[in-house]
């Protein structure tokens, strides 16, 4: 079914800090209906998130802590793309500071919203093989504790408590499909 996209009246920036955009929204529908919406502003590159799997068949994990949740979280490593680097630079450059491994093939497996109802950012989802160790400096404020994780032990990796993110979640869906898991 396709519907008509709705006409968008106003937009102006609402609130600005050093991370984040608020852009408010003045919106009518096809049927007549106006609204007022606020959305987050992602930059306009996106993010990487990365699922390294070392030639043993294991994910490559991070524990990092996570301000949004205010604990310690297991994840796969992540980033956002810098202004002129393409998604496949930001992976090998992501990789490298955050779990010391430089992939050699990489493979775009699937770009996702956060929340396709009030932010306009995206997460490419990458597949990452041919670790070889190669680590760059990154902008962490700590070291990361990087661990493996047995590609076939992921029913219990999702019921971890420190796993909780779910692009995490979606990239282990993926990568599952992608090697013929599931």
């Amino acid at each position: 079914m396709s519907q008509k996209l709705p006409s968008i009246l106003a937009e102006k920036i609402a609130a600005k800090s050093k991370v984040f955009t608020v852009q408010a929204q003045h919106i009518e529908f096809s049927n007549g209906t106006s609204v007022h919406y606020e959305r987050l502003l992602g930059s306009a590159n996106g993010a990487v998130l990365i699922v390294p799997i070392t030639e043993n068949d294991e994910f490559m994990l991070i524990r990092e802590y996570g301000a949004g949740v205010g604990r310690y979280e297991l994840g796969f490593p992540k980033g956002k793309i810098d202004p002129g680097e393409t998604w496949k630079e930001a992976t090998i450059r992501e990789s490298q500071e955050e779990i010391g491994y430089r992939p050699v093939n990489i493979e775009l497996l699937e770009s996702v919203s956060l929340a396709s109802g009030y932010m306009t950012h995206f997460t490419h989802i990458v597949l990452a093989k041919g670790l070889s160790p190669a680590s760059a400096e990154g902008d962490e404020p700590e070291p990361l504790e990087v661990l493996t994780w047995p590609i076939d032990d992921w029913q219990n990796l999702i019921v971890e408590p420190e796993f909780s993110e779910g692009r995490a979640y979606a990239a282990i869906l993926l990568v599952l499909k992608r090697l013929g898991k599931i």
